[in-house]
């Protein structure tokens, strides 16, 4: 797996600056465990190919190079993912939530990302946190209406 990055690195399909996949994206493109995808970014970082930032993620290049920009922010992209599954009823209203641990696993970035998409989704009305009980999904006339206005991309 290593190797293959090397070459997409090599090949200019990753430049430096730019975020590399995460563990869980790793893991959906190439089914692999998370713990293998975990040792590739290892790899990767021993031959000197990539560096990671703590919370922010692992990067094509160096320490220090201006970093590129995710087309989306990670939080965002976990808001939306979890929108589009209370839209069309994976998880259901007045349920709760995946919790922190269960999304940090699965998208494999830290507790701050994870309670980043969670605020998102509450301030655009998916879901309502009760304190400690946990976040739960809104009735749906709470939901936004209009395209732009949190709901997912179809």
């Amino acid at each position: 797996m290593a190797d293959i990055v090397q070459r997409h690195i090599a090949d200019g399909d990753l430049v430096p600056g730019q975020p590399v996949p995460s563990e869980a994206e790793f893991e959906a493109e190439y089914g692999i465990a998370r713990t293998t995808a975990r040792h590739v970014c290892r790899e990767l970082r021993a031959r000197g190919l990539v560096h990671t930032i703590q919370g922010k993620g692992t990067f094509v290049g160096p320490a220090g190079i201006p970093l590129r920009r995710r087309r989306t922010p990670i939080y965002e992209e976990i808001a939306a993912e979890a929108a589009r599954m209370i839209q069309d009823g994976r998880i259901k209203v007045n349920r709760r939530i995946p919790s922190e641990k269960l999304l940090m696993r699965e998208y494999g970035v830290a507790k701050a990302t994870v309670r980043h998409a969670v605020a998102f989704l509450r301030d655009q009305g998916w879901v309502f946190t009760v304190p400690y009980r946990g976040t739960y999904v809104s009735p749906p006339e709470k939901w936004p209406t209009a395209q732009g206005h949190g709901l997912p991309d179809e």
